[in-house]
Formats: structure tokens, sequence, C-alpha cells
């Protein structure tokens, strides 16, 4: 990004592909949007990690758990990656829990 030059703002879908971030950025890149899409009223979301030999599966897997709003996460079924993908549940967002707030 040129100096400057205002960051993009990417629409927030119920899927985040994470095949264009360096692995040592997905565990904040997860994060965040799981907060974004929390916030935003989203009760599920798919992150597509590949199949590869299972490292950013298993990588992504071990962060959900310590993510106290996260109430479920698995394998997508095969129509919607397989184990190539996670499908994330996601405690609904109370207003007062949500970061930087009173």
């Amino acid at each position: 990004m040129a100096e400057g030059d205002a960051p993009t703002e990417v629409p927030l879908e119920d899927a985040l592909d994470l095949h264009p971030f360096s692995p040592r950025d997905i565990p904040s890149v997860v994060e965040e949007y799981l907060r974004a899409a929390r916030a935003a009223g989203l009760a599920e979301v798919r992150l597509i990690h590949g199949r590869g030999r299972g490292v950013q599966r298993a990588r992504v897997q071990a962060l959900l758990t310590r993510l106290p709003f996260v109430v479920r996460a698995y394998d997508a079924p095969p129509s919607r990656g397989g184990w190539g993908a996670t499908v994330v549940e996601l405690a609904a967002c109370v207003e007062d829990d949500t970061p930087g707030s009173v």
C-alpha cells in the first residue's frame, strides 16, 4: 500500500479463505474476523484453510478452543469443503461484551 492510501474495505461474508494470508498472521486474522462476524450478527461462519498436511487446520482449531465466544467448531461437510474447512458456530453478541465497550 502506498503512503497515504486508505485500507480497502472488504465486505464481511460468512466464509474466510485463509490461503492469501501468511501462516504467522492467521491466528490474528481469524480472531479479528470472528469478532467482526459476531458483531455483525453472523451465527455461523466457515474458515477455509485447505487440506494439505493439516497444519493450518490444527492451528486454526486450536485457536478456536481458546476463544470464549466460539460455541462449536467442526470439519465442514463434504459439500462445504470437508476437512479443508472448519465451520464455526458463534455465540450471540451481547452489546456490552464487545471490545471497547464500557
